[in-house]
C-alpha cells in the first residue's frame, strides 16, 4: 500500500520505499511499506502489540535488515550511506537500556562521542535544562525514578544533535502528569527543527501531540492521514438525549434508526455522520415527540481518535 503525501516543492526528510520484512522463521513483520515523513513534523504510528511498530523503526534506523526495499535519511540511503544516515537519527528505545552506575553528564557526553562529534558542553548543558535533567547531572543513573531514566535516554539520543528522532513508546510507564511533561518537551524539541516520529499505545498521545498518524496492523500501513482530516473523515457524531426517567426498551419505531438506549435506560443514543446533508436530527426529534418521549437535555459528542483506531483495526 502506497501512503505519500509529498508536496513537489519539500523532500521528505525519511522516504520508505517497498520496504518488507519477512525473518528466517518465515514470520513476515512488514508488508511492502512506502512511507514518506516531512521535515519538521510530529508522526504517529499506532498500531497494536505485534503490528509491526518496532520492526519499522528499527529498519529506519539500520538496525535491522530489510527484505526488500529502500530508506533513506536525510537524503542518505540507510545501507549504502549507513554512517551518515545514522548520523542524521537519534532513537530513544522503548526498553531503558543505560549503564545503571555511570553519571548523567558522563552517560549523555559519551554518547556524543560514540558519533565522533567534538566535546560541546553548552549544548549538552542545554539538551539537560531542557529536560528538566541538568539538576542530576551528577547523579548515578541507578538513583533516578524511572521517568528520569527515560529523560536520559532521550538526552542520549540529543546528544549528537540529530535532524530525526524516534521515540518508541516513550512514556510507557510514566504517570500522567510526567507524560505532559515530555509532550510540552516534544513540541519544543519540533519548534526547535527536529522531526519526531514516536510510536505509542496511547491514542491520547496521538490525539494531542501529531501531525500525522499511520496505523499499522499485521505489519501493513493500513492508512496514513492528517490527523484533523483522518478525525474529520473517518469520526461520528453522536447527540445523545437526556431521559426525565429510565424506560426499559425503545419503541419498536425506532429500530430503523442508528438509535440505541444506554444501559440505565436514562440516555438515547443516536449516531450520525457529521458530513451527511441530512444529518435525521430534526427528524427523529418529531418521531420521539410524537411518540410521547421527552428529554431533559442533549449533547453531542465526536468520534474519538480511540474509536477510529478501534475501528480500522476490527474492520480488517
Amino acid at each position: 500500500m502506497t501512503n505519500r503525501s509529498a508536496s513537489p516543492a519539500q523532500t521528505p526528510i525519511i522516504s520508505v520505499a517497498g520496504v518488507s520484512k519477512t525473518y528466517a522463521s518465515g514470520h513476515v513483520a512488514l508488508k511492502q511499506i512506502d512511507l514518506d515523513i516531512q521535515p519538521g513534523e510530529i508522526f504517529a504510528l499506532l498500531g497494536p502489540n505485534g503490528a509491526g511498530k518496532t520492526t519499522l523503526i528499527g529498519i529506519i534506523c539500520g538496525i535491522v535488515k530489510t527484505s526488500t526495499g529502500s530508506i533513506t535519511a536525510d537524503g542518505f540511503d540507510i545501507e549504502r550511506d549507513y554512517r551518515a544516515a545514522r548520523a542524521r537519527i537519534g532513537l530513544v528505545p522503548q526498553e531503558l537500556a543505560t549503564d545503571a552506575f555511570e553519571k548523567v553528564w558522563d552517560t549523555v557526553s559519551f554518547s556524543r562521542g560514540l558519533f565522533g562529534l567534538p566535546a560541546n558542553p553548552a549544548y549538552l548543558e542545554k539538551v539537560l535544562r531542557d529536560l528538566s535533567l541538568w539538576d542530576k547531572r551528577k547523579s548515578r543513573i541507578i538513583t533516578l525514578s524511572g521517568g528520569m531514566k527515560r529523560r536520559v535516554m532521550i538526552a542520549k539520543a540529543l546528544s549528537h544533535e540529530p535532524r530525526i528522532l524516534f521515540l518508541d513508546e516513550p512514556t510507557a510507564g510514566v504517570d500522567v502528569e510526567l507524560r505532559r511533561d515530555m509532550w510540552a518537551m516534544v513540541r519544543q524539541l519540533r519548534q526547535s527543527g527536529v522531526t519526531i516520529i514516536l510510536t505509542t499505545h496511547y491514542i491520547e498521545e496521538a490525539e494531542q501531540m501529531a501531525d500525522r498518524i499511520g496505523v499499522i496492523n499485521r505489519g501493513e500501513l493500513i492508512l496514513v492521514e492528517d490527523k484533523a482530516k483522518l478525525m474529520d473523515k473517518l469520526g461520528k457524531k453522536e447527540l445523545s438525549l437526556q431521559l426525565p426517567s429510565p424506560i426499559d426498551a425503545l419503541p419498536s419505531a425506532l429500530s430503523e434508526q442508528s438509535v440505541a438506549l444506554s444501559d440505565d435506560g436514562r440516555r438515547i443514543v443516536y449516531t450520525f455522520d457529521t458530513h451527511s446533508e441530512n444529518t435525521g436530527i430534526p427528524a427523529l426529534l418529531r418521531q420521539l415527540d410524537e411518540l410521547g418521549i421527552d428529554y431533559t437535555d442533549l449533547q453531542t459528542r465526536q468520534s474519538s481518535l480511540e474509536d477510529i483506531f478501534v475501528s480500522l483495526v476490527t474492520e480488517r
